[in-house]
């Protein structure tokens, strides 16, 4: 509400005294919304929850017992999928709105109690022996189905994180994990490979109305991971880094045209750093061939950083009005 206008009409004796203070306290007693505090403390709710749940089991897992807490895992895990089943709104391929507040939460709920329940049973039985890929094939599965049959954004995230997981511990020996070399090729070849899949279930789900809404998840995860391959193949293969630095200019070409088509400043500002990270490396690569480590090229190299934030900037400040403008 425009008070001043209110003050001027008041003052102008348009408005009565007694008007002016009833809209003074209707103003000043009108709702407003706390929609998204309530979404953040109950997201804060059920992490505390869960972390809180894990750290009272490892404090008293002497006294406790682990059947007992598996069984108390089960039972909060069968219960918030119960809630979930009954409470539910029909399934459709479009967007499904939840039937209540707390939905979400109790679904995101079961799906970490879920997860527990499968890494206590591996880490205390070890019931998939060192297959750890079928550790993390199983509750991928259930994920992926509970996010789109209940239609949960969040759950969806935790499959797309599962499913990195499960093909990074299937295609990589386990002795590369334990000593934490994530630089091997395997892994590079891996993530361009999921990379790719993801990006092809973001225009799968936007053409085939499948879901539609996923489409900026999958696209999300699917970009980041391409790029952070292509980088780290720039960086893993040091003879042939311009051809990844080719790959990643391609790369980046068609995430700038597809930020463009769908309006998204996001996915330009993600594809315009990770492609300067891409051009800095080449840039510094070049300073260091011409000049070794001598104080010329390193000035150069101050002044690329430099000249290149500058441009940096306006080009993003550009791309964004390009964007406003379309």
């Amino acid at each position: 509400m425009n008070t001043q206008l209110l003050e001027q009409l008041h003052n102008e004796g348009l408005v009565t005294d007694s008007s002016f203070e009833k809209i003074k306290e209707a103003e000043a007693k009108q709702l407003f919304s706390i929609h998204w505090e309530i979404k953040t403390l109950l997201y804060l709710g059920v992490l505390l929850l869960s972390g809180g749940l894990g750290i009272l089991i490892y404090k008293n897992i002497d006294t406790i017992g682990h059947q007992a807490i598996l069984a108390f895992i089960a039972a909060v895990c069968a219960g918030a999928f119960y809630y979930c089943v009954k409470t539910k709104l029909p399934f459709s391929t479009a967007k499904v709105e939840s039937p209540n507040v707390y939905f979400d939460y109790v679904l995101l709920l079961g799906c970490l109690t879920f997860v527990s329940f499968i890494a206590y049973l591996q880490f205390q039985y070890n019931v998939f022996g060192t297959r750890y890929g079928l550790a993390t094939f199983f509750p991928m599965l259930v994920l992926f189905f509970s996010a789109y049959f209940f239609d949960h954004l969040g759950v969806l995230s935790l499959a797309i994180t599962n499913l990195a997981a499960w093909i990074g511990i299937t295609v990589t020996p386990s002795q590369l994990l334990r000593v934490n070399d994530f630089n091997s090729s395997t892994i590079i070849y891996s993530g361009l490979f999921l990379g790719a899949v993801l990006i092809a279930l973001a225009f799968i789900s936007k053409q085939k109305k499948w879901k539609h809404h996923f489409e900026f998840t999958y696209a999300n995860f699917g970009t980041h991971v391409l790029f952070i391959s292509c980088l780290s193949a720039m960086f893993q293969f040091d003879s042939i880094y311009l051809v990844w630095f080719l790959l990643l200019a391609g790369l980046a070409f068609f995430s700038y045209t597809r930020s463009m088509q769908t309006k998204s400043f996001y996915f330009l500002l993600v594809t315009t750093l990770y492609t300067y990270i891409g051009i800095s490396y080449v840039a510094i690569r070049f300073l260091i061939s011409i000049g070794g480590y001598d104080m010329g090229p390193v000035y150069l190299g101050l002044l690329y950083f430099i000249m290149s934030g500058i441009g940096l900037v306006l080009f993003l400040i550009s791309s964004n009005r390009k964007i406003k403008a379309l």
